[in-house]
């Protein structure tokens, strides 16, 4: 905890006029200053404290402040460049993050999978199509766990926009009638995908995997080649893939004897496919069949593609995830992250994946309890000083850019585009955190003498409004950009 400089009672009274002239009577909301008060306040403090005074005495000053006297917060600015903390308060206490907690599922995205990756959602036949227009066989959907399918924000398409491409490469290959069903499946496609996941054997076919069951019944008389990490396991066909349970290391089978349990896979694009269905009907395309899911394929009919819809990069999707702070995204990133791992799609997968590549890059764990994607759990905790040094790691990444493109800026863009209208406006680059009696925020700081900082702030069990919370945030992050 900081302590009050020796000379800091000196400026106490005359100042305690000024910057607590917001306060009000017990048991009713502090008043917010107008932006030309806290200017003048600034500028005041300016005169007579350095930077890092200022943001010291307006640390002590907060103990006090009706807003954040009884909260539970931390507060830590970090130099990137030296690896050492320029100012903190209380930055070891695991806290609440909120939606701060985006900047970890996202980061594990960009580090699984890179930032160019995009998923599949492919369409295809099986069967032959007759001089009528008949189709005798089925129609598939395969996806591979797009979190953005059909979301129709950022970069992505709306569910109607992909089932009028799908509907069209129908109608050019002059299919008329559908005998059989619309078959949902889930698989790992081989562009962009160097490892086959953990835990789940896989057929080839085509250009992707299936899901056929679980390894643990594996016989290891049929491991007939263990792959090497040089050589690429796709180019082998119709082979089963998996984790070996013996050696621990990927192999291929000609057979698989094992059980027919299969592990849980991504969830089907069900939706997508029901809305295909109504628009073949509506179009007076006949279909007899209906619409199923079928994860267990072992050996999988040969097929045509018709059409593939490729999502938006993954650098798109974090950039509208981070920005917006958009839950929904947060969550899919997450399971995507279990899926491509582990080779299911849940959001335990997904929790484990992130937490063990978080410990695999030295992610201070003290302290850190990672609930859920998005950060809505009150469960979910972290330190501030663990924050930091997350972020002054990401600065030494191939995918360091889009990761800061993808951070609101401050006065600007996205979630930040309504604070630090003032004195920081463009020179903080960070994610918003909010839930009930919550705020953060966690980023960078562009001083005007050059340097990059690192810097969290979390706030928990405050009193007041968001904006009062705000504003606060603001006496104590606009004394950095002089740092």
């Amino acid at each position: 905890m900081n302590k009050f400089k020796n000379y800091f009672s000196i400026f106490a009274l005359g100042f305690s006029s000024i910057i607590f002239s917001q306060g009000t009577s017990a048991g009713s909301l502090p008043q917010i200053a107008d932006q030309q008060t806290l200017v003048k306040d600034i500028t005041a403090e300016k005169a007579l404290l350095s930077p890092k005074e200022q943001i010291e005495f307006n640390i002590n000053k907060m103990f006090t402040d009706p807003v954040l006297r009884n909260a539970n917060w931390g507060f830590v600015v970090y130099d990137t460049k030296t690896g050492k903390i320029v100012t903190s308060y209380n930055e070891t206490a695991p806290l609440v993050p909120a939606s701060t907690t985006k900047l970890l599922t996202t980061e594990t995205a960009f580090a699984l999978l890179g930032t160019k990756y995009r998923w599949n959602t492919q369409l295809e036949y099986s069967g032959s199509v007759d001089v009528d227009g008949v189709l005798t066989g089925n129609l598939y959907i395969v996806g591979s766990g797009d979190p953005s399918l059909g979301g129709n924000r950022g970069g992505a398409a709306s569910y109607g926009q992909i089932v009028a491409q799908y509907l069209e490469a129908i109608k050019e290959k002059g299919i008329k009638k559908i005998t059989g069903d619309i078959i949902i499946q889930t698989a790992i496609f081989k562009e962009n995908k160097i490892n086959l996941p953990e835990n789940i054997v896989w057929l080839e076919q085509a250009n992707y995997y299936l899901p056929v069951g679980t390894t643990k019944d594996i016989d290891p008389r049929n491991e007939k080649l263990i792959v090497s990490q040089s050589n690429n396991p796709f180019n082998q066909v119709k082979k089963y893939f998996y984790v070996s349970p013996y050696s621990n290391k990927m192999v291929f089978a000609d057979e698989y004897e094992g059980a027919w349990v299969t592990t849980k896979v991504a969830e089907p694009p069900a939706f997508l496919a029901n809305k295909l269905r109504e628009s073949l009907v509506k179009s007076k395309i006949a279909i007899v069949g209906k619409v199923t899911p079928k994860i267990v394929d072992r050996e999988p009919e040969p097929r045509e593609v018709l059409s593939n819809y490729k999502s938006p990069t993954l650098s798109e999707i974090v950039n509208y995830t981070n920005q917006r702070s958009d839950n929904g995204y947060a969550e899919a990133i997450l399971k995507s992250n279990g899926f491509m791992k582990l080779g299911d799609q849940t959001t335990e997968s997904g929790r484990i994946v992130v937490t063990d590549h978080l410990k695999a890059i030295n992610f201070d764990t003290v302290g850190l309890n990672y609930m859920d994607g998005s950060g809505l759990s009150k469960a979910h905790t972290v330190t501030p000083i663990s924050q930091v040094k997350f972020l002054t790691a990401m600065m030494k990444t191939p995918y360091y850019k889009e990761y800061l493109e993808s951070l609101p800026i401050a006065g600007q863009t996205g979630t930040l585009k309504h604070m630090f209208l003032v004195n920081s406006n463009g020179q903080i680059f960070a994610k918003t955190g909010t839930l009930n009696g919550v705020k953060c925020l966690a980023g960078y700081i562009k001083t005007r003498s050059n340097r990059t900082l690192a810097f969290s702030l979390l706030i928990n069990k405050f009193s007041g409004s968001v904006a009062q919370v705000k504003d606060r945030m603001e006496q104590l992050l606009d004394p950095t950009l002089d740092l």
